[in-house]
């Protein structure tokens, strides 16, 4: 065998150990937990969740020294209230400037401040995460059956908690849709809002919590399938959703999400809807369509 030759034979051997070596990489990469999974993703979370909690502790000490000093009354809201020259630099991001009259609030949603939330879900701990959307990350949490104080886990009533990623796609405009559509509709097939959070640079939204969690979750990460039975259980509910969204709500809604990901299942299968973020009005009078 000539020189040439045993380079060639050198280099296949070379190739062949580089394609071993990244087939049991591959191999280790598959064996991953779904702790270890849930962990990164938890990471991701926190490093949006760390930039948000900043920017509240910078207006929650603007607030209490403002309030120290010109306190005349105990009635004051809990909520900080940033000044004219930092709404308007945030104008072009998270935040609006004609907020009160975009937001259409709902007689039944609660409002909750940060600090209530940040409770509620035990200061938004791994083992609290319930997942991540377009949005941002969703937190088991507890509040108060009547009101927006936080409790004892396992007590009250369980919500899950959903946040902002301030690093994602998504931001105030789809926030307010979710609160001015499903603060606004009720349905047995669409997840309950319970309530939302808006102070400074957070959105936060609240929701009743779901516990046998998405469609999808049972589609393709569970080991047990779906009986048939339950899959056209869950079925109908959706269809049930849209067609109450089409032709039986108030205002006709275009929900423009629908995917496993955003059907949810309560205690007993039931299917409900979730993330209106990217809904619209859907035509009225003699309208046949819109854009």
């Amino acid at each position: 065998m000539g020189v040439g030759q045993e380079s060639v034979k050198a280099r296949v051997l070379n190739v062949d150990k580089v394609k071993e070596s990244k087939k049991k990489d591959e191999d280790s990469d598959g064996e991953e937990t779904g702790c270890w999974i849930k962990f990164r993703l938890f990471g991701r979370c926190v490093s949006s969740r760390d930039k948000v909690e900043s920017s509240v502790s910078g207006s929650s000490t603007e607030y209490a020294e403002s309030k120290s000093t010109n306190d005349t009354s105990t009635d004051q809201p809990v909520a900080p209230v940033a000044s004219s020259s930092t709404t308007s630099n945030r104008e072009s991001t998270t935040s609006t400037p004609n907020i009160t009259q975009e937001l259409k609030i709902a007689s039944q949603l609660r409002k909750f401040n940060f600090v209530e939330l940040k409770s509620a879900t035990r200061n938004f701990r791994p083992e609290s995460l319930l997942g991540e959307g377009g949005f941002g990350c969703v937190f088991k949490g507890w509040i108060n059956e009547n009101g927006t104080a936080p409790v004892k886990a396992g007590t009250g009533l369980t919500v899950a908690v959903k946040t902002l990623n301030h690093d994602g796609l998504q931001g105030h405009k789809e926030w307010l849709a979710e609160v001015n559509f499903l603060g606004d509709l009720l349905h047995p097939n669409l997840v309950k809002l319970v309530g939302y959070c808006i102070e400074d640079d957070q959105r936060l939204l609240v929701y009743e919590f779901m516990p046998r969690g998405s469609l999808e979750n049972h589609l393709f990460r569970r080991s047990l399938p779906l009986p048939w039975a339950m899959r056209m259980k869950i079925a109908l509910g959706a269809s049930k959703g849209l067609a109450f969204l089409h032709e039986e709500a108030e205002r006709p809604v275009i929900y423009r999400d629908f995917k496993t990901s955003n059907i949810l299942l309560d205690a007993d299968y039931n299917a409900k809807l979730s993330d209106f973020g990217l809904a619209k009005d859907g035509p009225e009078g003699n309208k046949t369509h819109v854009s």
